[in-house]
C-alpha cells in the first residue's frame, strides 16, 4: 500500500491468527461476502460514492480488485487489515508501532499496537487545533435552546484546563472517576481530560438512580465522581446532584465531587458538602470554558460556506485562557485502559467492559470512517446519552476524524415534534443517527414537522440499538432522507467498541438489513455444531481478533472469557442470531437467548415482533417465549398501543392474526397483552429478558438501565394475576 507500513514489521501478518480457528471450517465461498444488487434495493451506490467515498478510496489504496478482495484478506489477516486502516485514517501516534498484533496469548488476550503509544485524547484535540485553530469542533444545544460553539483551539484549551483541575485533584493513571452527567460540553471535556491524565473514566447514565450510580463507582473503585446540579427534561429541572449525593454515601471509594453548574439559578438551594464538593467552573477558573454562547432562543444561522460544511472560521471570542494549562502529552499505552463501561447481564450484576486507548477510540473513528463516510468538517449528530456505548463512540470517532461533533441535552419531541429536524437545520448536520424507537414515537406526528425544516445537508444517516421494521424504516428513508441518504444499519455492541455488521457506501441497500460485516470484521453465522451457515438463522460470531474487542471485564477475567470465548475454540460468540440471504444481505433477529422455539420451531423474537407491529394499532412490540405442556414453548406478545386505541378482545385477536398471517398457524401467539409502556433501557433496547422473568415470577436481574422501571412491575402484575387465575 503506498505510504502504508513496513512490510514485515507494524500492519505485517503474523501466520498465526488462522491456526486459532482451525476448529471451525470456513464458510461457502459461494455466498456474496456483501449485499448484491437487487431489484427491492432502497438506495444505491452512485459515482460519487463508488470513486470518491472514504471506504472507495481505501480499497484502491490496498491495490485489491474490490470491497470483497478486502474483506476476505480482513478476514485472514487482521494485522495486515488493522494497519493499514490505520495508515488510511491517519492516526496521530505518538510512536509507531513495530507490530500491529500479538497472538501470543491467544485470540482472547491479544495486544495491539506493539511497541507503539497512542493517547485517544490527544488524538482527539490536537491535530486540529493545530491545523484549523477556528474551526468549530463541538457545538452544544440545551433543551432550552441554549447553544455553545467550541473551535478546535477552545476545546483543546478547556480540555487542559479540566486536566489540570483535576491533576490537582490527584487523579492520575490508572485512577477510575465516574462522570454522571447529561449531554453537555463538559462530558466530552471530562472524558478527553481524564484521557490526557491516562485515568480511567466510567461512563454513567444520567438518568439512573442512586443504587445503580453506587454499584458501578463500587465496582471499578471510583475516586471522583463529575455530575452536574441537574439539567432540563421537558421544561422541568432534573435534579441530579441529589442522585449523585446518594450514590457517594454508598460508595466508601469516592473523596470527591465535581459539580457542573448547568442549572445555575434554577437551583438556588442545592446540597452541597463543603468538604467534598466543588464547582467545575470554580476549580477550571473559566465559567463556560471558553466557548461562545448563545440563547435561549434560534442559536445558530446555518454556514456561509460549502453547502455540506460547517463555517471553517471562528465564530466567537478565543478562548480567556493565557498559555497552555495542561502542554504535556506523556506517551500512552496503547493497551493502557481508558475507559470501564458497564452493560447490563442476565445475573443481577453489570459487567465492567475495559477498553483501552488503542482500541474503543480507533474502532469507532475507523467505522465512521468506512462505514458513514465521516469526513474532516462533517457534522455527526447521534441522539444518544454517555451512559450508551454511542456517547463514547461520537466522542471519539467523530473528533479523531476532525468532524463537528453535535450534543443535544434534551428530548426528541420537545417542545415540539419537529425538535430533531430543527438541530439538523440549525446546525447543519451532515450524518444523523436515531433509533428505530425514536423514529417509531416521531413518525405519529406525521411528515409536516420534518418537511417543515431544511434537511438539504444530511448526506448519510445512521440506525442501531434494535431491529427495524418496515414502516419505520421507509418513513425514516422517504421524509427525513428524503430517498437520497442512506440509513447504516448498525450493529454490535458495547464490548466490541462498535460495530460488528453495517452498511457502507459502496454496496446498494436493502431496506432493514445490513450490507454485510463492517469492513475488517470477520464475521460469520455458525449453527450450533460450530459450522457456517447461510440462509438461516445462527449465532453471529466473530472469527478473528479485532482492537475494539474489550480487553476483559473489571476484576472478572473468568466472566469474560466464559461470556465470549468459551463455546467454539478461537472464536467469539456475540450472543445475537443473525441471517445471511440468498444475496448476501445480513440481519439481526434477537438475541440469541431470546429466540423462541415452539414445536421445535425457531424463530427469533424480531420476526414476530414486525409481524405484529404492522398491525395499524401497534406502536411497538416485544415477543417472549412462555412454558408450555405440548409445544415446550409458545408466544406471548407485549404491545403498545397507538395513542387513542382502546385495547379489547377483539383488537388482541387482530393482532394475534397479524402475526399468523405473517409467520403462518404454527406461530401463532398464545397470548397479546397491551400494555402502557415496555420496559427499555435508556438507548431504547426492548429488554426481552426482563419481560419474560417479570411475567414469569422469576428474578428479572440487573434493572439499573431501565428508562421505566414501573414497566416492569406491571408486567409482573400481570404475571402474579394469570398464574393465580
Amino acid at each position: 500500500m503506498e505510504g502504508g507500513y513496513p512490510t514485515g514489521t507494524f500492519g505485517a501478518g503474523t501466520g498465526v491468527v488462522a491456526a486459532s480457528i482451525d476448529a471451525v471450517p470456513d464458510p461457502d465461498p459461494t455466498w456474496p461476502t456483501f449485499g448484491q444488487d437487487v431489484p427491492d434495493a432502497a438506495w444505491r451506490p452512485g459515482p460519487v460514492e463508488l470513486a470518491g467515498s472514504r471506504l472507495a478510496r481505501f480499497v484502491a489504496a490496498t491495490g485489491l480488485p474490490d470491497l470483497t478482495a478486502v474483506q476476505t484478506r480482513a478476514a485472514t489477516d487482521p494485522a495486515w487489515f488493522w494497519g493499514a486502516a490505520a495508515d488510511d485514517l491517519a492516526l496521530p501516534w505518538q510512536r509507531r508501532p513495530r507490530q500491529t498484533l500479538d497472538l501470543a496469548g491467544g485470540p482472547e488476550w491479544s495486544p495491539w499496537w506493539v511497541g507503539g503509544a497512542f493517547n485517544h485524547a490527544a488524538a482527539a484535540i490536537d491535530p486540529r487545533a493545530e491545523r484549523e485553530p477556528g474551526a468549530e469542533a463541538l457545538v452544544w444545544e440545551g433543551e432550552d435552546g441554549t447553544v455553545r460553539r467550541f473551535t478546535a483551539r477552545q476545546l483543546r484549551e478547556a480540555v487542559e484546563r479540566a486536566a489540570a483541575m483535576l491533576a490537582a485533584e490527584g487523579i492520575g493513571p490508572g485512577d477510575r472517576v465516574g462522570i454522571l452527567l447529561p449531554m453537555i460540553p463538559e462530558t466530552a471535556i471530562a472524558v478527553l481530560a481524564l484521557g490526557l491524565l491516562q485515568a480511567i473514566f466510567t461512563p454513567i447514565f444520567s438518568g439512573y438512580g442512586a443504587a445503580a450510580v453506587a454499584a458501578r463507582l463500587n465496582d471499578c473503585g471510583a475516586s471522583l465522581l463529575v455530575t452536574a446540579d441537574g439539567f432540563l427534561r421537558r421544561g422541568a429541572a432534573v435534579p441530579l446532584k441529589e442522585t449523585a449525593d446518594e450514590a457517594v454515601a454508598l460508595a466508601p471509594s469516592v473523596r470527591r465531587i465535581i459539580v457542573v453548574r448547568r442549572l445555575g439559578a434554577l437551583r438556588p438551594a442545592l446540597p452541597w458538602d463543603p468538604e467534598r464538593d466543588r464547582w467545575w467552573d470554580a476549580m477550571d477558573g473559566v465559567e463556560g470554558s471558553g466557548s461562545q454562547a448563545t440563547g435561549p432562543g434560534p442559536p445558530a444561522t446555518r454556514p456561509a460556506s460549502h453547502a455540506t460544511r460547517p463555517a471553517s472560521h471562528a465564530t466567537g471570542p478565543t478562548s480567556h485562557a493565557t498559555g497552555r494549562a495542561f502542554p504535556q502529552r506523556p506517551e500512552t499505552d496503547p493497551e493502557a485502559p481508558y475507559m470501564v463501561i458497564y452493560t447490563s447481564g442476565t445475573t443481577g450484576r453489570p459487567k465492567g467492559a475495559v477498553h483501552v486507548h488503542g482500541g474503543f477510540p480507533i474502532k469507532a473513528a475507523q467505522d465512521l470512517a468506512h462505514c458513514f463516510d465521516l469526513r474532516a468538517g462533517d457534522s455527526l449528530f447521534w441522539f444518544t446519552d454517555l451512559g450508551w456505548m454511542m456517547g463514547p463512540w461520537a466522542i471519539s470517532g467523530a473528533l479523531i476524524l476532525g468532524a463537528r461533533l453535535v450534543l443535544f441535552e434534551g428530548t426528541p419531541d420537545y417542545p415540539g415534534p419537529d425538535r430533531l429536524w430543527s438541530i439538523v437545520e440549525r446546525h447543519w448536520v451532515t450524518h444523523l443517527g436515531l433509533s428505530p424507537t425514536v423514529i417509531r414515537s416521531l413518525m405519529q406526528h406525521g411528515s409536516d414537522p420534518v418537511r417543515a425544516h431544511d434537511r438539504s445537508s444530511l448526506r448519510v444517516l445512521g440506525s442501531t440499538g434494535e431491529p427495524w421494521n418496515p414502516d419505520p424504516w421507509w418513513w425514516f428513508f422517504r421524509e427525513v432522507g428524503t430517498s437520497r441518504c442512506p440509513i447504516i444499519n448498525y450493529s454490535g455492541g458495547t464490548e466490541v467498541s462498535g460495530g460488528i455488521l453495517a452498511g457502507n457506501l459502496v454496496t446498494p441497500l436493502r431496506p432493514m438489513s445490513f450490507a454485510g460485516p463492517n469492513v475488517g470484521v470477520a464475521a460469520d453465522v455458525l449453527d450450533a455444531d460450530g459450522k457456517p451457515v447461510r440462509g438461516r438463522v445462527g449465532e453471529l460470531v466473530i472469527r478473528q481478533p479485532l482492537p475494539g474487542m474489550t480487553r476483559g471485564f473489571w476484576n472478572d477475567p473468568h466472566r469474560y472469557v466464559e461470556t465470549y470465548w468459551s463455546r467454539f475454540p478461537g472464536v467469539w460468540v456475540h450472543g445475537d442470531w443473525a441471517l445471511v440471504d440468498e444475496a448476501g444481505y445480513w440481519y439481526i433477529q434477537g438475541r440469541s437467548d431470546d429466540t423462541l422455539k415452539v414445536a421445535g420451531k425457531r424463530v427469533g423474537p424480531a420476526e414476530v415482533e414486525s409481524a405484529a407491529v404492522g398491525h395499524a394499532a401497534v406502536v411497538e412490540a416485544a415477543a417472549i417465549g412462555i412454558p408450555h405442556a405440548i409445544k415446550g414453548e409458545s408466544i406471548a406478545v407485549f404491545c403498545v398501543l397507538s395513542p387513542g386505541v382502546a385495547d379489547g378482545p377483539g383488537l388482541r385477536a387482530d393482532i394475534s392474526a397479524a402475526v399468523v398471517h405473517s409467520l403462518g398457524k404454527a406461530l401463532k401467539p398464545d397470548l397479546i397483552v397491551c400494555l402502557r409502556a415496555l420496559p427499555k433501557t435508556r438507548s431504547g433496547k426492548v429488554m426481552r429478558r426482563v419481560i419474560r422473568a417479570a411475567f414469569l415470577g422469576q428474578n428479572p436481574g440487573d434493572l439499573s438501565s431501565l428508562d421505566d422501571p414501573g414497566a416492569v412491575s406491571a408486567i409482573a402484575a400481570l404475571g402474579v394475576a394469570r398464574r393465580s387465575g
